[in-house]
């Protein structure tokens, strides 16, 4: 491996502050008492669309380690996935993505799983409004952000140094790693995102998140009034059962950041 490549899998400039709100947020959603709900939607998603055995289903696979990572019950798991696949009767989900502007011109994309759009729409619809935004067209916001797979290994829980790990990334597929704040953090190709996963882990690596995500190419910057209604807005949105992820671009100062 050249220095040049070496070089670029630990530049990721302009992410610091992004980093910092995801993993906030990764800790922030596992205290949420809808977490189960939104797990199983995952489930039944991932489930419904490349069928419920988790050994020929990556997607399906990840989405029953987050679930597990989180103590769901096993039963929980194997209904979501019966569900799925017609064992038993249930919902039909789909998966819908909605963008919009939050306060100060902000950025905003919301995952949901919905088995009614109207009612999902109405909903995202007010609390925009309620909070000094407004919901957009289709692609209004998407050129904004990249999907990215995200591991984060936290070096307390490993005796390897930087370029060890960096070279073990590497290897099984990985684009960009940084390492700060105590955490190495890695940044794949979403379809390589799975066997690099695989990979550190089979080397003994402990990951503290795994998952595929949105990070927004540049950060917007808003005053405090705007920022104070971007995190009620983000925290109205968490809130709806419907909601499986909100991604934004928001740039504000750290206190405003640990609300989100």
């Amino acid at each position: 491996m050249t220095a040049d490549r070496l070089q670029g899998v630990k530049d990721m400039a302009g992410h610091s502050k992004w980093k910092n709100i995801q993993r906030r947020k990764n800790a922030q959603d596992a205290k949420r008492g809808k977490i189960f709900m939104k797990h199983a939607k995952d489930i039944y998603l991932a489930a419904k669309q490349g069928g419920g055995d988790p050994d020929m289903n990556p997607s399906l696979r990840l989405a029953v380690d987050k679930a597990k990572a989180d103590n769901m019950p096993n039963d929980n798991i194997d209904r979501a996935i019966k569900k799925a696949t017609g064992a038993l009767d249930g919902a039909n989900y789909e998966e819908l993505i909605y963008e919009g502007y939050g306060p100060g011109g902000t950025a905003v994309m919301v995952e949901v799983l919905t088995d009614n759009r109207n009612r999902t729409a109405s909903e995202l619809r007010h609390a925009f409004s309620r909070n000094g935004g407004n919901l957009g067209e289709n692609g209004c916001v998407a050129f904004m952000f990249n999907r990215k797979g995200y591991i984060v290994i936290e070096q307390s829980t490993t005796d390897a140094d930087e370029d060890t790990i960096m070279l073990e990334a590497i290897e099984a597929g990985a684009e960009e790693m940084e390492a700060s704040d105590g955490a190495f953090e890695i940044y794949t190709d979403p379809e390589e995102f799975g066997s690099v996963k695989n990979s550190l882990e089979e080397s003994g690596f402990t990951l503290e998140t795994a998952e595929v995500t949105m990070i927004p190419e540049t950060l917007s910057e808003v005053d405090e009034a705007a920022a104070e209604k971007m995190v009620k807005l983000v925290n109205m949105l968490e809130d709806m059962e419907d909601v499986q992820e909100v991604y934004h671009n928001l740039d504000a100062d750290e206190d405003i950041m640990a609300q989100l």
